[in-house]
């Protein structure tokens, strides 16, 4: 058995790996009953010699080979999304590079990929337009589907500080989706995931953010394929899926009640295009199967345990998550370091991700424990902490 001394508030504690209780599955058809997505991480270069916070550079090797991972079991890529720190990390300069690549590989092997189409390139230090917004998204959205992926518009930071009522929402939205080719999938974030969202769709009271985003989804259901929620909320979710006009589909972004709203009841189901997907994909793309098997109960047997690690993934500031998704795909061997963009692997205390550690041991999620402990001891190790356990 393979043991070390983890944190646990102010003193180390004996941990004894459990260890995947059995084999993960490598390959997965891609499911039938459900679209699933899992917003991916980018990995670092550990060997760019620009200023790491700066100038950071992408391991494009490794970046796509994680995405080949995740396509492997039959999920789609949700690529440049906030998972692979758009806005936290990752220069705009290379958002198209990310959108390209991403999109190339993924045309090459017939797998979905869904790409989000922002304004980042647009300054936060001062007054924009409507009109540079609109051509913000309308040039990356010409990136992303000259690269054969789809539109996910992403909500925008430049968008909420300029608005001044739910009609000129309304209005970016008609004229970016009146120029695409592909029907777009929406993005509603809410403000744990970024703070320089509040209020948007021109409300701070969701209710009336829901009913502007039906509208818009009613106005232009030709040219909307669905909606992404990401406020933590099911209930609300739930609220607004019966909403939306026929023909449109609900994405849960929703990472601490995923497998009910996936699973779904008798007036409807979500769809998901979720953080968490990326961390516990192979787990993931093994639920999805039982429920195309008609096996709810085996569905919700192999999330269950995935939920205590998403929620302390996910927990506040929720903003910090990706250092848990990275976190994870180190101590599975899918990256061979713990390096991120913007030294945001700094983000999360050592109690947070001894905490992790244990959680994904306890999800199913660690194969190789040597591996894995291994690579636990060299991170407490910056920190000054002999993990070793001698007995």
């Amino acid at each position: 058995m393979t043991s070390l001394l983890l944190p646990s508030g102010a003193r180390l504690e004996k941990y004894t790996l459990r260890g995947a209780p059995r084999p993960l599955p490598g390959r997965r058809d891609a499911p039938r009953t459900r679209r699933a997505y899992a917003a991916a991480h980018v990995v670092a270069d550990p060997l760019a010699t620009a200023d790491p916070v700066l100038d950071p550079a992408v391991d494009w090797d490794a970046t796509l080979s994680f995405r080949h991972h995740l396509w492997d079991l039959g999920l789609g890529v949700a690529e440049a999304m906030d998972t692979a720190q758009r806005g936290t990390g990752l220069p705009h300069g290379l958002v198209r590079e990310l959108i390209e690549r991403s999109c190339r590989e993924a045309v090459g092997r017939g797998a979905a990929v869904a790409c989000g189409a922002g304004t980042d390139d647009l300054p936060d230090d001062r007054p924009v337009t409507l009109e540079q917004i609109e051509r913000s998204y309308l040039r990356q959205c010409r990136w992303i589907e000259d690269a054969g992926g789809q539109v996910v518009l992403m909500a925008s930071r430049a968008l909420c500080r300029t608005a001044r009522s739910a009609d000129d929402y309304l209005s970016v939205y008609a004229k970016v989706l009146g120029s695409l080719a592909r029907p777009a999938i929406l993005h509603w974030l809410g403000d744990m995931f970024d703070p320089r969202l509040a209020g948007y769709w021109g409300a701070r009271d969701l209710d009336a953010a829901a009913d502007t985003v039906v509208r818009l989804m009613s106005e232009h259901a030709g040219a909307v394929d669905g909606v992404k929620i990401s406020l933590l909320d099911a209930g609300r979710e739930v609220a607004l899926r019966r909403r939306l006009p026929a023909g449109t589909t609900m994405f849960t972004g929703d990472d601490f009640h995923y497998p009910e709203l996936i699973r779904g009841d008798d007036q409807g189901h979500s769809h998901a295009l979720l953080g968490i997907f990326d961390a516990i994909a192979p787990l993931a793309a093994e639920a999805l199967a039982l429920l195309d098997e008609g096996d709810a109960d085996g569905f919700d047997r192999v999330l269950a345990p995935t939920m205590p690690l998403s929620r302390a993934i996910f927990e506040a500031p929720t903003y910090h998550y990706k250092t848990g998704v990275v976190f994870l795909a180190y101590l599975r061997g899918l990256q061979p370091h713990f390096l991120m963009l913007g030294g945001h692997q700094g983000a999360r205390s050592l109690g947070h991700l001894a905490r992790l550690f244990r959680l994904a041991d306890q999800a199913g999620l660690i194969e190789d424990a040597e591996l894995a402990a291994g690579r636990m001891l060299a991170v407490l190790a910056t920190a000054g902490i002999d993990g070793r356990s001698t007995a």
